[in-house]
This record gives C-alpha cells, sequence and structure tokens, in this order.
C-alpha cells in the first residue's frame, strides 16, 4: 500500500514539470525552426540579389529590423483580431478591429518605405527591385514545399 501511494504521489508531483518542459521545449524549437528559417531566407535573398560580401553584412541586419518591426505591427494587429473573435463583440469593436486590419497595410507600407531609403545606401535599386519579387518567390516556394509534405501526410 505505501508503494502504490508513493508512486501516485511521486506521479503527482512530477507531471507538472513534464507539461512545463514539453512547453518550454516547444519555444525552443519555435525560435530554433525560426531562426533556421530566417537564415534559409537570407539565402536565398543573397542568391537572387547577388549580393557581395560586404553588401551582404550590411544589407541583413537592416532588412532583420525591417522585418521585426513588420511582425510586431502584424503580431498586435493579430492579437486585436483574435480578442474580437473570441468574444460576442459589438459592432464598435468590429468596427475598431476591421480598420486596424486595413491600418496593418499602410503601417507595412509606411515600414517599407522607411527602410527602403535604408537600403538605398547598402544596394543598388535595381537590387531593391527584385527583393520585392524575392520575397515573393520565397514564400511561394515554401508554400510549394509545405502543400507537397501536406499531400504526402
Amino acid at each position: 500500500m505505501k508503494r502504490i501511494l508513493f508512486i501516485i504521489l511521486t506521479i503527482a508531483i512530477v507531471a507538472p514539470f513534464n507539461s512545463i518542459i514539453a512547453k518550454d521545449k516547444k519555444k525552443h524549437d519555435r525560435k530554433e525552426w525560426y531562426a533556421q528559417m530566417r537564415q534559409h531566407k537570407h539565402d536565398f535573398i543573397d542568391d537572387e540579389l547577388d549580393l557581395t560580401d560586404e553588401q551582404e553584412a550590411k544589407f541583413f541586419p537592416i532588412y532583420d529590423a525591417m522585418e521585426d518591426e513588420l511582425r510586431k505591427v502584424q503580431r498586435e494587429t493579430r492579437k486585436l483580431e483574435k480578442q474580437v473573435a473570441d468574444k460576442n463583440a459589438t459592432d464598435v469593436e468590429y468596427d475598431a478591429a476591421s480598420k486596424a486590419i486595413i491600418e496593418l497595410k499602410k503601417k507595412e507600407a509606411d515600414i517599407e518605405l522607411k527602410y527602403f531609403d535604408k537600403f538605398k545606401t547598402v544596394i543598388s535599386s535595381e537590387q531593391i527591385f527584385k527583393l520585392k519579387r524575392a520575397e515573393k518567390k520565397f514564400t511561394r516556394k515554401i508554400m510549394n514545399a509545405h502543400n507537397k509534405k501536406r499531400k504526402k501526410d
């Protein structure tokens, strides 16, 4: 009887820690995946724009700062969107969320314009032009790979 009580007590104490460890591992895995994906994107853009080593060293810190700024605005908008979607919202809340979603595009454009001037100091006008195409091409490549993987599974 003492042995069974000991086992049950041990499981009760250890089980919560396993879920905490699993959550931390999931966050770590996501961060690791994100870092790998960012590096893969860097490599892809580097190839598409045919950057020199000097350009690459100056360009990607600026590009990453832009991406981080864009991601922050997108995250804030998704948070608001989720808050409204998860409850019985009023028309005023729906209007505010809808406007925020539309404003997101304007904010993204403003951020890209701000970084356009910074890019001009590092890469050529032709490379800046090719950048948007490379980003779309990269996204398409990732989506196609994802869809192929999903069809296999």
